[in-house]
């Protein structure tokens, strides 16, 4: 696997070593000993897997601390824009976001520290998006903030009128009306 650093400190774009021939491909999503040696020690404790139709827009969400999670995220069927906004008080990153493209094509995984908000919205037909989670889902720590804040100005490819919100989506607040935790 090759670990890529992206502008936003801890987080990590990662590409597999696909092996392919006419039967099909192989690759390892996950390999314990080469993740600690290149982002650190993290303990997933949970896998999640999420089925959406176009134009499904899912977050910003994040966990507040005691149950923040860091997370591992892939796309395993079509294709997805995955976004994520660093709520880190003390990062010299905080409040900028940072998108890329997964999908099943492209293999590609992003490992998001503790800390970050977490979106993404479908752009093929369907798509199921799996990813590992290092602290148990909390209800009462469960926070948001509005996928078209302003302040981040995120681009998500998809018009207004194509993006499909849960109800509970719809609600969350901008993030001038939010208290972001300090996230350790």
């Amino acid at each position: 696997m090759k670990f890529n650093s992206t502008p936003i400190a801890g987080l990590y774009l990662i590409e597999p070593k696909v092996f392919g021939d006419s039967r099909g491909y192989f690759f390892e999503s996950f390999q314990q000993a080469e993740f600690e040696q290149n982002i650190g020690k993290v303990e997933f404790v949970q896998d999640n897997e999420s089925k959406s139709g176009y134009g499904v827009l899912r977050g910003l969400h994040f966990q507040r601390p005691p149950h923040s999670q860091a997370k591992l995220v892939r796309c395993i069927v079509g294709s997805i824009l995955d976004v994520v906004v660093d709520l880190r008080k003390d990062s010299p990153t905080f409040k900028q976001h940072y998108s890329v493209e997964l999908s099943a094509d492209n293999k590609l995984q992003l490992f998001i520290p503790r800390g970050f908000a977490h979106g993404f919205v479908v752009q093929s037909e369907e798509a199921i998006f799996s990813y590992k989670v290092d602290n148990l889902y909390s209800p009462t720590h469960d926070g948001g903030i509005r996928y078209d804040d302003p302040e981040f100005a995120i681009d998500w490819k998809l018009s207004k009128e194509e993006i499909k919100l849960s109800a509970k989506d719809q609600e969350l607040p901008m993030v001038s009306q939010l208290e972001i935790p300090d996230f350790i």
